[in-house]
């Protein structure tokens, strides 16, 4: 064995030229040594033996690979969850607006209902009170005997004084001949100072104590003297349909 030569190697020098060739592929890794000592040229030595080193695997090479691609792995489930969690998250706000949009409508269509019930029941106020049930025309009456008669005959109606036209129209006739302006100077009562007046020649004593509210104070008045005269015949005959004579 040459002297430098140790163990089966021989022992470098500066002359020695070494090469080293690294070997990795997907997770494995290999690494082969080559010693190729060169010629001394000083010492003349030879050339020393070849020794070669087999590859050997790095098994961290390995599970640096693996939990690379775990890595990855997860990153893309974590991804995809999340995406399907945005997704429903979406879905789900979607869902609640629409809810929210659906109940917001319904709301103002009931409350445009009821402002359209208000504002038509308050139409309808408006419109009853300002339009309210006319009231009857009053009754008109002719100014003439027939007229003075039938007048007098609805106040009497209402004062609760009997009395019909025949009667009223008849003693009208006999006492004044319907003049409304008839005077008697002649009588006993013109005689007395309280001449008999009117369409049925009443004296004012009387008129006055039988005048009917409602008709005039003027003993002239056609409808004054027909009420109060016939107020007076109900008083002391039953009734001006009774009187067939002076009275």
């Amino acid at each position: 064995m040459p002297k430098h030569a140790v163990s089966g190697f021989s022992r470098l020098k500066r002359t020695h030229k070494l090469s080293v060739v690294g070997i990795a592929a997907a997770g494995a890794a290999a690494l082969a040594f080559s010693v190729v000592p060169g010629a001394d040229a000083e010492q003349g030595e030879p050339k020393a033996a070849t020794q070669n080193v087999k590859p050997v695997a790095f098994s961290a090479v390995d599970t640096a690979a693996k939990t690379q691609q775990d890595t990855i792995t997860k990153q893309a489930d974590d991804s995809a969850a999340q995406g399907k969690a945005e997704a429903a998250a979406k879905k789900k706000a979607e869902a609640e607006a629409k809810a929210k949009a659906a109940a917001k409508a319904k709301a103002d269509a009931k409350a445009k209902a009821e402002k359209e019930r208000k504002e038509q029941q308050a139409a309808s106020r408006s419109a009853e009170r300002a339009a309210p049930a006319p009231k009857p025309a009053p009754k008109t009456y002719a100014d003439n005997l027939d007229g003075w008669i039938r007048e007098s005959l609805d106040i009497m109606a209402k004062k609760g004084i009997p009395g019909t036209y025949e009667g009223i129209h008849r003693n009208i006739i006999r006492e004044s001949g319907g003049d409304p302006k008839a005077i008697n100077n002649w009588d006993i009562n013109a005689q007395n100072g309280v001449p008999s007046k009117g369409l049925l020649q009443v004296i004012q004593p009387t008129f006055e104590a039988y005048h009917v509210d409602g008709t005039s104070w003027d003993l002239y008045d056609p409808v004054a003297n027909i009420t109060a005269a016939c107020n007076y015949a109900a008083d002391m005959y039953g009734s001006m349909d009774n009187v067939n004579s002076a009275y």
